[in-house]
């Protein structure tokens, strides 16, 4: 659903060559596979047309690829805000360096965010929609902590101070308040959790780097407050530094930083060499706050690892083996580039959809199912031409047993002369109808919602008569050959209504296509196949002591032609039919297909 953004046309007076072409429809294909990445999916039975995803004008997309280059840019530019922000406040001089100007262009930066931030569609967390409206995406943000807080980390203190005092200071209130950029480090959250979901980068790797920086943005800091306390301390000689480099105030900066960094790090590692300790009551409670955090901080790192080392994240990991199982097997049996990546999007789609289907169904009880599937399927069920007019009570018990499904673009769901086991029903998305004349695929037609597909071979119990392929991400039910065809059997009224539904269409589409006319007049040339029994010259309860392996036989109309008609496939003549629960066969109607019937 992600809107690609608008390209200004090149002007050329060379024509566009073949391959230009080409390139351009992989690229468009690559666009669809990678935007299958992105966080947001429709809520299911939420039909999205393509023109939904086109937002207003003056409103920017937060799963474009743009907006996320631009964020990753401010995502480096946190990174220097959070080394800066407690350094300057632990080395008052670095504050009004040159760092200070590299502060400005940086908080700069972000005041043209906070602008844009208003221009940006958010996510609805309800109908998984993208809000477009100004007014609800200003109100949104200004009624949150987030604007009140993004502003504060931007404003420049101490130039706003100078401007109205002429008088330029760095004490220890402008070094606090420049602490508020670390709100900033949201973002790299963000960033670490994005890289995770995404297959192109190691899980194992981003994480490792994301405990990394956890540990050097933990130890950055708490050395910057602990010199902190020893050069706003009232006698310079009674501190930790103050006792081993009694001129520590006006000596190097870096000299003090590195001092800082040593004593945080032997103090993290729990080494403790002696060397430098605290000295005053403020310094002794410091270290002793530092030692109870580094307690928490090493349980956090040691459990990560483990994790890592020992699960690599359970689902994460089943999927990118599936992949790497993909690829090794693409490359194995030489398969086309374009055949393993629609492998390696319905992979990874189905992990990523496996929390809307099964996964989370399956542990609830059957009468909750049944009612989940009511509500999300009746609906879409009842638009479809196909049951149209048919009882309430078909309906429901049909969409019982239905499965909802994800399909990628450019994907096959159903193959052209494959065994018809199931029909399917869309919900939202696209798909073509193909077939092949001559060796050539032809396109016939496009479907979206509420459109049906799979049930011409179905309801004919013939081979599949066309090929289905995605053209985008499309959303479907899927119901199975043997549960409608039980259903048609218990109601029969309701059957009649579907056959009757399927050739008013077929009649409307051979008006419309005669390309329609000439694959149904193919389809006409196949009579529906009746129903198929097995049976048996002797009593259920002699089972296994004649051997008898039963004849294949089609059920007539009649039981009277069906006792006609075991005569001549067993030999002898019979007086009534009876089923292996000994009850007896007075109509042949209540049949179904491969039932086991015994002739007495």
């Amino acid at each position: 659903m992600s809107r690609e953004g608008a390209v200004i046309p090149e002007i050329t007076t060379v024509p566009p060559s073949p391959e230009h072409h080409l390139q351009r429809h992989r690229n468009l294909e690559n666009r669809h596979q990678s935007s299958l990445s992105s966080s947001m999916l429709p809520a299911f039975g939420k039909v999205v047309s393509e023109d939904a995803a086109e937002l207003k004008r003056f409103v920017v997309d937060p799963y474009d690829r743009r907006y996320r280059v631009w964020q990753t840019f401010l995502v480096v530019l946190v990174a220097y805000s959070s080394w800066s922000s407690p350094f300057e406040l632990a080395f008052r001089r670095m504050s009004t360096s040159k760092l200070m100007y590299i502060d400005l262009v940086v908080d700069a930066f972000f005041l043209v965010d906070i602008i844009l931030t208003f221009f940006v569609a958010y996510l609805d967390k309800q109908t998984y929609l993208l809000v477009d409206d100004h007014k609800k995406i200003a109100g949104r943000y200004i009624t949150h902590l987030w604007f009140p807080m993004d502003v504060a980390s931007t404003l420049p203190f101490q130039v706003i101070y100078r401007i109205f005092t002429g008088k330029m200071q760095h004490g220890l209130v402008f070094g606090i308040l420049n602490l508020l950029r670390l709100w900033r480090l949201w973002r790299v959250s963000e960033l670490f959790s994005r890289l995770e979901k995404d297959i192109r980068f190691s899980y194992f790797w981003t994480r490792l780097c994301k405990l990394l920086c956890v540990t050097l943005f933990a130890v950055h800091t708490t050395g910057c407050l602990y010199f902190c306390l020893a050069a706003y301390y009232t006698n310079a000689e009674e501190t930790w530094i103050g006792s081993v480099v009694p001129e520590f105030q006006d000596a190097n900066v870096w000299l003090a930083y590195t001092y800082s960094m040593y004593w945080a790090i032997v103090t993290l590692s729990t080494t403790g060499y002696g060397d430098l300790h605290a000295v005053n009551t403020g310094e002794k409670v410091f270290s002793i706050l530092y030692m109870l955090f580094n307690i928490g901080l090493t349980a956090y790192i040691i459990g990560n690892m483990t994790t890592l080392v020992v699960h690599m994240s359970v689902q994460t990991y089943a999927m990118r083996d599936a992949i790497d199982n993909i690829l090794h097997y693409a490359r194995k049996k030489r398969l086309p580039e374009g055949l393993k990546e629609q492998m390696i999007a319905h992979v990874t789609l189905k992990s990523r959809t496996a929390e809307l289907q099964q996964g989370v169904l399956e542990y609830l009880p059957k009468a909750i199912r049944a009612g989940i599937a009511q509500h999300l399927f009746c609906s879409i069920v009842e638009n479809s031409y196909l049951f149209k007019g048919v009882s309430e009570d078909f309906i429901i018990q049909l969409v019982t047993e239905m499965k909802a499904e994800y399909y990628p673009p450019k994907v096959e769901i159903v193959i052209n002369n494959e065994i018809p086991t199931d029909f399917y029903i869309i919900v939202s998305g696209s798909v073509e109808v193909l077939t092949k004349r001559n060796g050539t695929e032809q396109v016939l037609s496009s479907l979206e919602s509420p459109s049906m597909f799979g049930e011409v071979g179905v309801i004919f119990n013939i081979p599949q008569p066309f090929t289905i392929r995605t053209k985008r991400l499309t959303q479907v039910i899927r119901a199975t050959h043997n549960h409608l065809m039980q259903l048609v059997q218990l109601h029969a009224e309701d059957g009649t209504i579907i056959f009757s539904n399927f050739h008013e269409e077929k009649s409307l589409s051979q008006n419309e296509d005669k390309t329609s006319l000439r694959n149904f007049t193919e389809i006409d040339t196949f009579d529906v196949s009746p129903i198929t029994v097995i049976l048996h010259g002797h009593h259920p309860e002699a089972i296994g002591k004649e051997g008898d392996g039963g004849k294949l036989a089609h059920v007539p109309d009649s039981v009277e032609e069906l006792l006609l008609l075991a005569e001549k496939k067993l030999g002898k003549k019979g007086h009534k039919i009876v089923m292996i629960d000994g009850s007896q066969v007075e109509d042949t109607g209540v049949l179904r297909d491969k039932d086991h019937l015994y002739i007495i």
